[in-house]
């Protein structure tokens, strides 16, 4: 699927959060699929910290062939026949303010200045971004989304999307986030944030100006970032203690994260890390016995992802995304209070955690859960084991849609097909506001599992009741 990114520009300001204004700015984003004629097929997907609005396909160089290196980042769920099938979805990526892939951001020119906007670039939130990505759709002529989906940061927007827009949002598919970040979380981007302003290189946030770059910064930063990514069985899976070649690995031969885009390892490489194959017969290599150069795999491995982030990301891009995270807390209005905030949301939703991610642990997206269910609003939940931490989103395949013709709604029947394939054989389940009894009857189906269901509606008690025995087995 080859794709070309789209600019749209806007005249009239956005009004932020902050108070500020941004003058005139510029979006780009790209599709994929058609829009059908009454516009009720639209998706979208919302990126992460260090993604962008080139969410799937590849890039064509001037003969049409796709470019080496530009798939999507999260190619594997989106395009034909995968399960955002865009032979029935129009789904909408869009690089959201402040970022330094195209849409308007600290790199571009501040109108009053002439110069790059650096630091002068106004905070943005996540719900400046919502507001922002509003504005797209109505050019689009798009008033009602079938969904809005998004892992991480996406996924805070995707949760803003159904208090800010309720009316405009059908489905919300909210992978690996949080209602709000937690201290520690906040701790690293703070961490991140001091190692970029702290640079030398940095000038006051005006480096282009000055024709400087704060690299020694940003890498400490991604490196400090990416640590966070990954879950503790996975590094040491990985890397354990195994020390670094005397040669370093090639550059470009480590393999990515997946908030970004990917890559594979090499020819001949270790497939663990990325670098040559260590001999694991070989006698027993001699440290170093040095303060500065790589000894183990696991810093040759940050070191490599600190430079290869260096050259693509801007520094003050990374300041203001980490401070947007800091800033979402919808329920901070409500006195802290989730449900009370989560009572504007009217969406159907699905969210999906994954056990080894510490950075946005199962227990905040249950939070969620559990302020939605306390609205009454149907919801469901996956916890996947999956052993990559936080990382693991990007590999996620989450649902497949019912192929009804005409219909291009995700259906109940194809939520649960979804679920249902996630869910080990034979496990034991807790379905939390399991209504009429219907997904955990499909699991004993289909998966041999058994467990118990939680539904506090009474007329959906009453018809999980009045269902099949089985279904009352596993209902209360």
């Amino acid at each position: 699927m080859i794709v070309t990114p789209q600019t749209r520009h806007f005249a009239e300001p956005l009004p932020l959060q902050s108070g500020a204004l941004l003058p005139a700015y510029e979006l780009v984003f790209e599709t994929y699929g058609v829009l059908n004629a009454d516009r009720s097929n639209a998706v979208l997907v919302c990126h992460a910290l260090n993604a962008s609005h080139h969410v799937a396909g590849w890039y064509a160089d001037a003969s049409g062939q796709p470019l080496p290196r530009s798939e999507g980042w999260w190619n594997n769920m989106i395009g034909p026949g995968k399960p955002l099938d865009t032979n029935r979805f129009f789904v909408i990526g869009v690089n959201n303010l402040g970022s330094c892939f195209g849409s308007t951001g600290p790199t571009h020119t501040n109108p009053a200045t002439g110069e790059p906007w650096g630091a002068d670039f106004p905070v943005v939130t996540v719900e400046d971004w919502v507001n922002a990505q509003a504005r797209l759709l109505d050019a689009l002529g798009i008033q009602k989304l079938a969904a809005v989906m998004g892992g991480s940061l996406g996924g805070m927007q995707t949760l803003s999307w159904t208090l800010q827009y309720p009316d405009r949002v059908r489905h919300a598919v909210v992978v690996a986030s949080a209602p709000n970040l937690n201290a520690e979380n906040i701790a690293f981007n703070e961490v991140a944030r001091r190692a970029i302003v702290t640079d030398p290189d940095f000038r006051g946030g005006h480096y282009l100006r000055e024709g400087t770059l704060p690299r020694r910064g940003l890498r400490i930063a991604r490196m400090i970032g990416h640590i966070t990514y990954l879950s503790d069985d996975v590094m040491n899976e990985k890397f354990g203690r195994n020390l670094a070649p005397s040669l370093p690995a090639a550059r470009g031969s480590l393999p990515q994260d997946r908030e970004g885009t990917r890559s594979t390892p090499g020819p001949g490489a270790d497939p663990a890390w990325g670098g040559p194959a260590p001999d694991r017969a070989a006698p027993m290599t001699a440290y170093r016995y040095s303060t500065q150069d790589v000894e183990f795999q696991i810093e040759s491995y940050l070191r490599h992802q600190g430079d290869k982030f260096s050259d693509y990301f801007d520094a003050n891009t990374y300041l203001l995304i980490t401070r947007a995270l800091d800033y979402f807390d919808p329920a901070r209005a409500h006195g802290g209070r989730l449900s009370a905030a989560l009572a504007r949301a009217s969406a159907k939703f699905l969210l999906v955690s994954f056990t080894t991610d510490w950075r946005f642990s199962p227990a905040r997206s249950r939070e969620i859960v559990k302020a939605l269910l306390e609205n009454r609003r149907e919801v469901s939940y996956a916890e996947i084991d999956a052993p990559h931490g936080h990382d693991a989103f990007g590999g996620a395949r989450l649902f497949r849609t019912h192929r009804g013709a005409g219909d291009h709604r995700m259906t109940e029947a194809s939520v649960m097909h979804s679920i249902a394939r996630l869910v080990p054989r034979g496990a034991r389940v807790l379905d939390l506001g399991c209504g009429d009894g219907a997904l955990m009857a499909h699991l004993q189906a289909t998966r041999d599992c058994t467990g118990y269901g939680v539904e506090i509606d009474d007329a959906k008690v009453l018809a999980c009741i009045a269902a099949q025995p089985r279904r009352r087995s596993g209902g209360v």
